[in-house]
This record gives structure tokens, sequence and C-alpha cells, in this order.
């Protein structure tokens, strides 16, 4: 039976270098999307539907789950799992991106953990019949609005990213994107001819205001549990649809009188996140420039394989998924770096169950994985140990074995 979820607060403090013994993604998110037990967790058994999708999604799940079983057996946790087809894989089998039954039963489960979708494959397929439209079905179908995406540089990753040392250390944000509104379903849409007959293509970037004020609403909640900082992302000085989200965010704004708000235009945003991202602690945006935003941010961490999201909504189980694509060039290959994916669990046992011990099991699990220095190719420097995704996944295993992490090497 599906999950009644709540968007609550929960914990306190942003993570620092100096914290990553103990290192939480609860700490920079602050936000937890929880089942009606998820307070204390009561129920030790739970369904979770996966959805492997396409490219090196496979390859990535497979680790995660062996992952979650593991961390979920040393507290006493029970899952049943149930793969289904999404994207392109769906495409392959049934025609469709989104299969009814692929639906269906990710409503029923407890929580829902997705590898990746796409491929150049289906790059050519009509909209409706392309991977990413299936994605799109799903959240909307799921009615998870709120997508929380951290970018926090890891201590031992600092010199992996390609901004200097000293522009990267230290970086520890969250990008808190609306995820069902927005360009990407407004209508309408399409295709036409103008007055001189030419090819048109056509989108809407329409909001109403109750979806402003929820996702506004869930951002100054998690800026109250870091610095009190948000940043309210738009382009307010074009785009009318902006300007009503700015008008709202301010509205919203009197609610929190703790936070403080600032306002950036978008242009600005993904300048002022290459050259000073330090400045930033907690984002809010729409749907395409939180799209945009957070993959920008997640490269001044070092690699997109790293970081996790969570997609929560007001009730049904929540969405959690590496932010990285399908990677169509190295699937199959054992390159993948299934860190993202392994952290996308933690937080599905965080957000989505409320079993927080476990989450920190694997949680701690990947930072004493990197402290023994084994790499994938995208992380991989001088020193370290470069290994394919199978084998990091076995390191992170023993790793959930060892409890605490050691000091970094």
């Amino acid at each position: 039976m599906a999950a009644s979820v709540q968007l609550q607060l929960l914990h306190a403090g942003p993570v620092r270098a100096s914290q990553f013994r103990s290192f939480s993604l609860a700490r920079p998110t602050s936000l937890s999307c929880t089942c009606s037990a998820a307070a204390t967790p009561s129920k030790r058994s739970y369904t979770i539907t996966l959805l492997p999708g396409d490219g090196i999604g496979p390859e990535v799940i497979s680790v995660a789950k062996d992952v979650l079983v593991h961390a979920g057996s040393l507290q006493g946790i029970k899952f049943e799992f149930q793969e289904m087809l999404l994207g392109g894989a769906a495409l392959d089998a049934t025609g469709v991106p989104l299969p009814e039954v692929t639906l269906s039963v990710a409503k029923q489960s407890d929580a829902v953990l997705l590898g990746a979708i796409g491929g150049y494959k289906w790059d050519k397929n009509e909209k409706h019949l392309k991977p990413e439209t299936g994605l799109l079905q799903l959240r909307k179908g799921l009615q998870v609005f709120a997508n929380l995406r951290p970018a926090t540089v890891f201590p031992q990753l600092v010199d992996a990213s390609t901004l200097k040392r000293e522009v990267a250390e230290g970086v520890d944000l969250m990008v808190v994107r609306e995820l069902t509104g927005g360009i990407y379903f407004g209508k309408p849409r399409g295709f036409g001819t103008n007055e001189n007959g030419e090819e048109t293509g056509f989108n809407t970037e329409i909001y109403a205001a109750h979806e402003i004020d929820r996702i506004a609403r869930v951002a100054f909640k998690i800026a109250q549990k870091r610095h009190g900082k948000l940043c309210s992302v738009d382009k307010a000085n074009v785009l009318e649809a902006s300007m009503l989200w700015r008008k709202r965010v301010l509205e919203i704004a009197q609610e929190y009188p703790d936070v403080e708000l600032s306002h950036m235009y978008v242009d600005n945003a993904s300048m002022q996140l290459i050259r000073y991202p330090k400045q930033f602690d907690t984002i809010v945006t729409n749907n395409i420039f939180g799209d945009i935003l957070s993959d920008e941010a997640s490269m001044i961490t070092g690699s997109i394989g790293m970081l996790p999201s969570a997609s929560l909504g007001d009730s049904g189980p929540g969405l959690f998924e590496p932010i990285h694509g399908s990677a169509p060039d190295i699937a199959g290959q054992d390159k993948a770096n299934p860190f993202a994916t392994v952290l996308s669990a933690a937080m599905l046992l965080r957000y989505g169950l409320g079993e927080d011990k476990a989450a920190e099991i694997i949680e701690n699990a990947v930072l004493e994985t990197l402290n023994r220095g084994f790499r994938t190719a995208d992380i991989y420097s001088a020193g370290t140990k470069l290994v394919g995704c199978k084998q990091l996944g076995e390191e992170i295993l023993k790793s959930v074995e060892s409890g605490v992490p050691t000091a970094a090497v």
C-alpha cells in the first residue's frame, strides 16, 4: 500500500567538512518526506518499485539495490522489490514510455527508486514516444512537486572539481526545484505555421499561485534549518510567469521572517554559481531553471555521478533518483559511477521511509569507500584506485559492514 507522504521539518544544520565523519544528507536538505510511520518507524517491511530504465540505469540500480538490502538487514528491515519498465525499455517492450501498470505499481509502493532513462536509439521518436515523456508522466502521476537536489563538495573529491580548490572547497548548497509545473507541462504547446507560412514550435511557461506558494514554503523551511538564507531565481525582468513567481515568493516570505530572502535573475545566477558558489545556501526556482542550474551545480562537486535527488509530494510515495542521465556511450561497459544512485537509496530510506539509521549506514559507507581511495573514471585522480561499477558496489558493501567512516586517505 502506498505510503502516506508528509513534507515536514527534519534535523538541523548544514554539513561542513569537519562533520563528514557523521555525514547525513538530512542536514543539507533539512526536509523529510515520510510515510505515516516515518517519525517513529514501526513498519519494518517495505515495497519498493525499481525502475532501472535505460543506459547505465540497470547497472547503478543493481548496486543500489544490494546496498539497500544489506543496510536494511542490519536494522531489521525487509524489502520487497518490484522491477518495472520505464523510458526506452518500456517503449521497446510495450510501445509507450510509461505503461499504465508501471504507474499503478509505483503508486501502490512505499517508495520508487529510478536509475536513468533515454538514449540515442529513441532520440528521433515523436515527443509522446520519447523516454523523457515517460519520466515527466511519472512525476505528474505521483504528484511529486518538490525536487531536492543537494550539491555538497566532498572533502575527498575537492580536487575533482573543474573549479579552483579555493572556489569549490566548502560548497554546500541545495536547489529546490518546482517539478510538475512550468514550461514542461504548460499548455498550449505544439507546432504550427505563422503568417509567413513558416513552421513554428511553441511552449507555455505558466504557473498558478498555489504551485508557487507550496514550493516556496518547502524552500523556506529548508532554509530555516540551514543558514537561514534563500535565493529565489527567476527572470522577472522579462517573463510574466516570473513576475508572478517573485510576487508570490515575496508574499510567502512574510511567513518566514527569520529567513533572509534574495532574488536573482537566472542568467546572473548561472554565472554566480561558477564565480562564487559559496554565496548560495538554498535556491528555489521553477522547473526549467532548476533543471539547468542543478546540473550546473553538480559539476562544482566534481561529477554529476555523485549527486542524488528526492522528489516529494503531499501524499503518496516519493521518487528517488540520481540526477545524471543514462550515459549510453558507457552503458554496459562497467564504467558507471553508482554513488549517486546509492545516495538516492539513502534519501529513500530517510525521506521516504523514515529509516534514519539505515540511511546513515549507507551515507557512512559512501564516505568510507571514498576514504579508502576507490574511484570510478569520472572522479579518478592520481593516487586513487580506479575501479568499475561492479567492484565499487562490492567495496561499498564492505564499507556497510565497517560502520563509521575512517579519516580520509
